[in-house]
């Protein structure tokens, strides 16, 4: 058996959208050109912002500082698309609001946009932006040491726990980069500390990922009674899903490309 991508996703705002594409390009010591380059910080005025923009060492632990489906759950509603410089922000695929991301005006005006729809988020809103140190869950985690990342998913893991629990799970719950398909459930757990290889590029394994409440969010709304994370510990004694890469050299991979273990 061997595995190949069924599909590559990312994430342009972290969090607050998922986008799905049939190939990407990666940046060593990034990942996924484009992947969670923006994020909502939140209690931080313009300056503290800005630090928490520009330097990963400042985000560190810092979770209560940017915007997450666990803190904000409410923002699980909507969607971004971000192409050639624009960022949308939608509703059930309809546009609310277009911004140029480089007028600070226009980023402020989309801050001000989603405050008017979920008031109760608390002020400030400022919208973040780096494509060098991305908003990554492992640039914010004081509890690894790696800072960006690639998330890879199993999807014969995913349909293991499905059958288990009896209950359909739309895979986009875990808001993985990329998923597999083609071998065993739970497989990819024996490949932490190798070097992969997809489509010559070459990744290593660092850990699983542990998963935190917002897997338990309905897709694209704010019902949060699924309970996926207490039925994943009930089901495997663990609460994780997938694994994290880091990125080893630049390239790109698309769908269909095999992953090589060794």
């Amino acid at each position: 058996m061997s595995a190949t991508i069924s599909s590559i996703n990312y994430c342009p705002v972290k969090s607050v959208s998922f986008q799905t594409i049939d190939k990407c390009e990666i940046k060593k010591d990034i990942g996924i050109i484009g992947d969670r380059i923006f994020a909502f910080a939140k209690n931080l005025d313009l300056d503290q912002a800005k630090l928490f923009e520009q330097s990963p060492h400042e985000r560190k632990g810092k979770w209560n500082k940017v915007l997450t489906l666990k803190n904000s759950p409410v923002l699980n509603k909507y969607n971004f698309v971000y192409k050639e410089e624009k960022l949308t922000f939608t509703f059930k695929d309809k546009e609310i609001l277009t911004i140029d991301i480089n007028q600070l005006d226009e980023k402020e005006a989309l801050s001000n946009k989603i405050s008017e729809l979920e008031n109760s988020l608390k002020q400030p809103i400022v919208l973040m932006n780096n494509k060098e140190s991305p908003f990554f869950d492992t640039s914010i985690s004081n509890k690894i040491d790696f800072v960006n990342s690639v998330s890879l998913l199993n999807i014969q893991s995913v349909n293991d726990f499905q059958k288990k629990i009896d209950k359909k799970i739309e895979t986009s719950v875990f808001r993985g980069n990329i998923y597999i398909d083609g071998i065993e459930p739970w497989k990819e757990r024996e490949w932490i500390g190798k070097t992969i290889k997809i489509n010559g590029v070459s990744f290593k394994v660092e850990k699983n990922i542990p998963r935190c409440v917002a897997i338990n969010l309905k897709p694209q709304t704010d019902d949060n009674s699924f309970n996926l994370l207490r039925l994943l510990k009930k089901t495997y004694n663990h609460f994780e899903m997938g694994i994290y890469l880091t990125a080893l050299e630049n390239g790109k991979i698309e769908v269909g490309n095999k992953v090589e273990t060794n």
